[in-house]
């Protein structure tokens, strides 16, 4: 009989298929490995969640991965992994995972283009152009009290000091009545129908009515709507045109499904 391999070349054979071996396992736990390809999956879930790996974070892993085996393995053992509750479980982790990896497909192919992200700008300046108000209001539940405050106004009153006094709308009334720079379309229609008649510096002469009560308004300011540029919201609208195509490609595939 021929023999091949010197005692030496066996012993440097099987020490080099040895470490090949450690090269694919990070582990063997009792007899069984522990492959090197669920670290990889583990650092990449922490980078889809946006979370940077530590410098430690692959003997960190490691460990995890290591007492993971041992604990699964301890749950064969009992025979834990044969319950039905378990095979459900296991069957939604894996669905679930396919789900991920489908839609992050989808994305990947379907981002949004820029002329799509311009599109949505021009949408968005056209409803929002036109002119902004600088307002303050009073708000009181009644309109006889409406009427007292107009007339306490007209012979001189501090519409801050009656606003801080007198104002159902804790919020604005705290800083006198005052009022963020917003479009008409962002108040009750009663509100923006009679703040936009009136000029700059000027306040109701009677109560304006709306579901939230009486209203005593002053115009403080006019401006042109003030539009951020569209370098300053793009991620937002790429963010939006994304989901409305998520939802579109979900429900397409709705649609094809056959549901029993």
């Amino acid at each position: 009989m021929t023999t091949y391999f010197t005692r030496s070349a066996m012993v440097a054979l099987l020490a080099a298929a040895s470490l090949g071996a450690m090269a694919q396992n990070i582990a063997i736990v009792n007899g069984k490995a522990v492959p090197t390809s669920r670290l990889d999956a583990m650092l990449r879930q922490m980078e889809r969640a946006g979370k940077p790996a530590p410098a430690d974070a692959a003997a960190q892993i490691k460990d995890r991965l290591v007492l993971f085996e041992i604990l699964s393995q301890e749950g064969q053992k009992r025979g834990l992994d044969a319950t039905d509750d378990f095979k459900a479980q296991v069957e939604l982790i894996r669905q679930n995972l396919l789900v991920n990896d489908v839609m992050a497909d989808f994305q990947k192919t379907h981002a949004p283009t820029d002329a799509e992200v311009q599109g949505e700008y021009d949408k968005f300046a056209a409803a929002n152009s036109g002119k902004e108000y600088k307002a303050s209001h009073i708000l009181v539940g009644k309109e006889d009290e409406a009427k007292k405050i107009i007339a306490q106004l007209k012979k001189g009153g501090k519409f801050a000091d009656i606003a801080k006094k007198s104002s159902k709308d804790t919020g604005s009334g705290a800083k006198g009545g005052e009022l963020e720079w917003a479009s008409p379309s962002s108040y009750v229609k009663e509100f923006s129908d009679a703040m936009v008649v009136l000029g700059k510096g000027k306040t109701s002469e009677t109560p304006v009515k709306s579901q939230f009560g009486f209203h005593i308004i002053r115009v403080d300011d006019v401006r042109e709507a003030q539009l951020p540029k569209i370098e300053d919201v793009k991620p937002q609208i790429v963010q939006q045109l994304m989901q409305q195509k998520s939802s579109a490609y979900i429900e397409e595939l709705r649609a094809k499904a056959r549901i029993e």
